[in-house]
C-alpha cells in the first residue's frame, strides 16, 4: 500500500483473534488459573510467560496479550486482560478421577513458580463424551455437593454442564461438560464462554467487599451531612465553623469517590459481560436442578445492585454537600453584602458630616479672609482723607465679604469639575 498504516492497525487486528482456545474434542481435561495483576505486576505477566517459553514449543507467537505454548504434552494458553491474566492448561484424554490437579504436573508447578499477581479463580474442567464409557464420570453426585449442584443444557442442548461452583479442598473449582453433539470449534467456544462467565463474575464481585467495608463510613458521613444541613437553616449557627466542616466533609467524599470509582465502574462492566455470556450460552433447563443463569442472577445481581447503590449514595451525597455548601456560601455572601451596605451607609453619613463641616469651615474662612483683607484695606484707606475712615471701612466690609464668598465658590466649582 502507498499510504501509511495507522499505528494501532496491527494491534487492533491481533485484538480480534485473542481470547480463544485451541480446537478440542471430548474427552479432554482443562485447568485454568486467573491472577489479578496490580500496578507493580502490569508487565510481570509477560515476563513470566517469556520465561516459560524456554524449552517450550511455541504454537501461537507471543504477543502483548496472547500466546500458546506446548510444554511436555500439555498446551498452555496465556491471556493478558486489563487487570488480570489467565493461564489455561489443556491435555487430551481423561481418567477415572477427572479432577485430580496432579495430572497437570510438573507443568502446573512450573507455571506456579514466580507467577505474578494473586489467584482470584482456579478451575478444573472435564470435557467428556456422551456415551456409556463416561456414564460413571458424568454422575454429578460423585463430584458435587448435592444441594448445590447446578445442571443445565447449553449451546442449544448440544452440551450439558454440571458444577456446584464451590472451592474444593485442593483449591480448585470443578466444572463437568458433557458433549452431546458439539461440532468443530463448538467445544472450545462453550468452554471459553463458561470460563469467561466465571472469570467476569468473580471480577465483578470484587467490588462487593469494598462497598460493604465502606458502607458504615458513608452512613456516618450521611448523618453528619444531615446535621450540617439542619444547622445551616438555623440563624444562630456559626457560618465559618459550618463552612469548615462542610469543606472537610466534601473532601472526605471526594476521597471515597476517588478510592471506589474505578472498582465500582469495573463491577458494572464485568457484570454486563457476565450477562452477555449467559445469553450467548443459550441455556436450557434440566428438571430438578438449578440452571446456570438462575445461579448467576441470584449471586451476581444482588452484589452488583449493592455496588450500584453504594455508588449512587456517594454521588447523591456529593451533590447534597455541594448544594448545602452553596446555600451556606449564599448566606455568607448575603451577610457580607449586608455588612457592606451598612458600611457604605456609614461612609455616606461620615461624608455628609465632613461636607457639612467643610461648608462650616468655608463660611468661617470667608469671615477670616474678609477680616484680614478689610484690615489690609484699612491701612490703605488710612491715607485717604476724602471720606472719613470709619465710613470707608464700613463700606468695604460687605464688598469684601461678597467678593471672598464668590471667589471661594468659584474655586470649589473648579475643583469639583
Amino acid at each position: 500500500m502507498t499510504i501509511d498504516d495507522h499505528p494501532l492497525r496491527a494491534a487492533l487486528s491481533d485484538e480480534m483473534h485473542v481470547r480463544r482456545l485451541p480446537r478440542m474434542r471430548a474427552p479432554c481435561r482443562l485447568m485454568q488459573v486467573v491472577t489479578v495483576l496490580g500496578e507493580p505486576n502490569a508487565d510481570a505477566a509477560r515476563v513470566h510467560i517469556e520465561a516459560l517459553m524456554v524449552g517450550a514449543a511455541v504454537l501461537v507467537p507471543l504477543s502483548a496479550k496472547y500466546g500458546v505454548l506446548a510444554i511436555d504434552g500439555i498446551t498452555l494458553v496465556w491471556e493478558r486482560h486489563s487487570e488480570f491474566a489467565t493461564y489455561t492448561l489443556l491435555r487430551p484424554g481423561t481418567t477415572a478421577e477427572p479432577f485430580d490437579p496432579h495430572d497437570f504436573d510438573p507443568v502446573r508447578r512450573i507455571i506456579y513458580a514466580d507467577m505474578p499477581g494473586e489467584i482470584i479463580r482456579a478451575t478444573q474442567i472435564a470435557l467428556i463424551a456422551d456415551d456409556e464409557a463416561d456414564a460413571a464420570v458424568a454422575d454429578p453426585t460423585r463430584w458435587f455437593t448435592d444441594e448445590a449442584t447446578i445442571v443445565c443444557d447449553v449451546a442449544g442442548g448440544q452440551a450439558r454442564i454440571m458444577s456446584d461452583f464451590r472451592l474444593n479442598a485442593d483449591g480448585y473449582g470443578r466444572l463437568l461438560v458433557r458433549d452431546r453433539g458439539l461440532q468443530r470449534n463448538e467445544p472450545s467456544q462453550v468452554v471459553l464462554q463458561l470460563q469467561e462467565l466465571g472469570n467476569y463474575r468473580n471480577m465483578a464481585l470484587l467490588g462487593l467487599p469494598l462497598a460493604q467495608r465502606l458502607t458504615p463510613v458513608v452512613t456516618g458521613l450521611e448523618t453528619r451531612l444531615a446535621e450540617l444541613t439542619h444547622a445551616v437553616s438555623e440563624r444562630s449557627s456559626e457560618d465559618d465553623r459550618l463552612l469548615d466542616e462542610l469543606t472537610y466533609l466534601s473532601a472526605e467524599l471526594a476521597s471515597l469517590v476517588a478510592e471506589t470509582r474505578y472498582r465500582m465502574t469495573a463491577t458494572r462492566a464485568y457484570a454486563q459481560l457476565s450477562v452477555d455470556r449467559v445469553a450467548s450460552l443459550r441455556i436450557g433447563e434440566v428438571r430438578g436442578y438449578q440452571t446456570l443463569d438462575d445461579f448467576t442472577e441470584r449471586r451476581l445481581l444482588p452484589a452488583v445492585r449493592t455496588c450500584d447503590s453504594f455508588s449512587a449514595r456517594l454521588e447523591d451525597m456529593s451533590q447534597r454537600a455541594a448544594w448545602t455548601s452553596e446555600l451556606l456560601r449564599t448566606r455568607i455572601d448575603t451577610a457580607l453584602a449586608r455588612q457592606n451596605r451598612d458600611l457604605l451607609a456609614s461612609v455616606d453619613r461620615r461624608t455628609d458630616l465632613q461636607l457639612r463641616l467643610q461648608q462650616t469651615v468655608e463660611r468661617l474662612s470667608v469671615v477670616a479672609i474678609s477680616y484680614y483683607l478689610v484690615a489690609l484695606i484699612g491701612y490703605l484707606l488710612g491715607i485717604v482723607t476724602i471720606v472719613p475712615h470709619e465710613v470707608a471701612m464700613a463700606i468695604t466690609v460687605p464688598i469684601v465679604l461678597i467678593g471672598v464668598a464668590l471667589a471661594l465658590r468659584r474655586a470649589r466649582r473648579h475643583v469639583m469639575q
